[in-house]
């Protein structure tokens, strides 16, 4: 176990280099360009099984042990080391980034998005791979600052080099936006080392924040919660991701929502929690008030981007959408209590599958008609999809509903018990004031409900409410989903589907180890 969680974070960076090496004459196929996306694939694939490996052999009884550790002496001097270990929550977020960077591989190998080398493309997805398997795996502070900042240039260069218009503008906004929430994370990241006496994140979660002042900690919650913040994203934090996610290519953007974003709130839960309670505890009202903010605020502009005439685009619109359900997952963690926590790290895994879901299908509407934007999808010449590719509009519809949490699809589980609560927040924490965020954030659900249902009707039925559903001009049929298609969205449908009706699979991984987390690792 030890051996397989250093070979998931390793084997990734390893195929990297090896990308851009020239193919052996043997394995070349039919050109270079094949070959090395055929070891994209490959090495991807080697990850998740590896990763379903590791989910085999951890010990499901334990979860709130630290398993699979690794713990070597790295730089001394500073008290840094390699410390690696999975438990409860960190497990399914492995898996989750090993299972969308496989697909995205299998995806990007038939349809390979315009731009320069295949070789850079696929060196730089799976550089893109380690840093965020190593974001989840890593237990040091200053590791985990490093693999938080590895991620950040490989997709600066999906977007600036295979992204389509607008990239080079998205592509800055993403990086500088990051790197300056990074900037400040860091010196919060370095003042609990320093005050705390060591950089492990075990040993100071089992402190509890008891060898850090009340002061510390706040500043420490502070610096540490911006740089999170931004990458979650959070409002008013979070304009670099419409722009990001509408520039991206299909896969960055499954990349980007899938998995980046879960790297944010996974620090406040892993790092913040139980490091400095105290000042968590201090902001906590705060982050809840800007959370449901934010879920209000994205679900307002879905509506005004999917209303008829506005000129709205609908990878923009789902980018929205994911400030909206962070939304919830940043208001379960503000509760502070076991259900909320539980239910942000739920709703965490079910956004992976969904967002993923949905931004592939979008690329693949976009890929066949040539335009993302919703006025041309719909109305008299639009798209129609349920005439005229039905498999794909079914599969559109079900990731709207899947998204607007119906009961049974994952969606559901995560944003009820984040709303479950605040209905009875933390010991300490204003109960009225919780009831008022969870009062919003539930109706936030209805206005998610409201965007989802429109853009099904428009894009999936060609109707702008006009009575107009078609046209002489407008292409009678679509290519509907091929094999390839196929075989990248079915597991993200079938997780949907299973998490949605079995959620005690994941609950059960990850109750006992938040139950340890909010007791200090104790």
């Amino acid at each position: 176990m030890q051996i397989l969680l250093a070979a998931i974070v390793v084997l990734p960076l390893l195929g990297a280099v090896a990308a851009l090496l020239p193919a052996p004459p043997g394995l070349k196929g039919k050109s270079p360009d094949q070959a090395v996306l055929r070891h994209g694939v490959t090495v991807t694939g080697a990850v998740l099984a590896l990763s379903v490996a590791l989910a085999a052999g951890f010990d499901h009884d334990d979860p709130a042990r630290m398993q699979a550790t690794t713990d070597i002496s790295w730089i001394p001097a500073l008290g840094i080391r390699i410390h690696l270990g999975v438990d409860g929550v960190s497990l399914p977020l492995l898996v989750l980034t090993a299972l969308l960077t496989f697909l995205s591989a299998l995806y990007s190998y038939v349809k390979m998005p315009d731009g320069p080398s295949p070789k850079a493309f696929v060196a730089l997805i799976l550089v893109l791979e380690s840093g965020t398997l190593a974001s989840f795996a890593v237990l040091d502070l200053m590791l985990f600052f490093l693999a938080f900042e590895m991620v950040l240039i490989p997709m600066y260069f999906l977007i600036a080099r295979w992204g389509g218009d607008g990239r080079e503008r998205a592509a800055w906004r993403f990086i500088l936006y990051t790197l300056l929430g990074s900037v400040v994370m860091l010196l919060g990241l370095l003042l609990i080392g320093i005050k705390g006496g060591t950089f492990d994140m075990v040993a100071l979660a089992t402190d509890n924040g008891s060898g850090l002042s009340h002061t510390t900690q706040l500043v420490a919650v502070l610096a540490i919660g911006v740089g999170l913040a931004v990458k979650a994203p959070m409002w008013p934090l979070h304009s670099w991701l419409p722009d990001a996610h509408t520039a991206a290519p299909t896969v960055g953007s499954v990349l980007l929502a899938g998995v980046l974003l879960k790297m944010g709130t996974y620090g406040f839960v892993r790092i913040l929690l139980p490091i400095a309670p105290d000042g968590v505890h201090t902001f906590a009202p705060y982050l809840a008030a800007f959370a449901v903010v934010g879920i209000i605020y994205g679900s307002l502009v879905c509506l005004a981007l999917a209303r008829s005439g506005a000129g709205g685009d609908l990878k923009r619109l789902i980018a929205y959408s994911s400030v909206g359900h962070m939304g919830f997952v940043l208001l379960g963690i503000a509760t502070l209590t076991p259900t909320g926590v539980n239910g942000a790290l739920f709703a965490n895994i079910a956004h992976g599958l969904i967002t993923g879901l949905l931004f592939f299908l979008v690329g693949a509407v976009k890929d066949r008609y040539g335009t993302s934007d919703l006025d041309r999808l719909s109305g008299a010449s639009g798209a129609a999809l349920y005439g005229k590719a039905p498999r794909l509009g079914g599969l559109l519809a079900f990731g709207a509903v899947a998204s607007l949490g119906l009961p049974g699809l994952a969606g559901f589980w995560g944003e009820m018990l984040a709303m479950f609560g605040s209905f009875e927040p933390a010991e300490g924490l204003s109960r009225p004031a919780y009831l008022t965020f969870m009062a919003i954030a539930g109706f936030g659900t209805l206005l998610t409900a409201a965007y989802m249902l429109i853009v099904v009707r428009r894009v999936c039925m060609g109707g702008d409410g006009d009575g107009s559903a078609g046209s002489a001009h407008a292409p009678t049929s679509l290519p509907d989903v091929q094999p390839y298609e196929f075989a990248a969205w079915t597991p993200l449908v079938a997780l949907t589907v299973l998490a949605g009706l079995w959620p005690a699979a994941l609950l059960g991984l990850t109750d006992p180890a938040v139950q340890q987390l909010l007791r200090g690792g104790n």
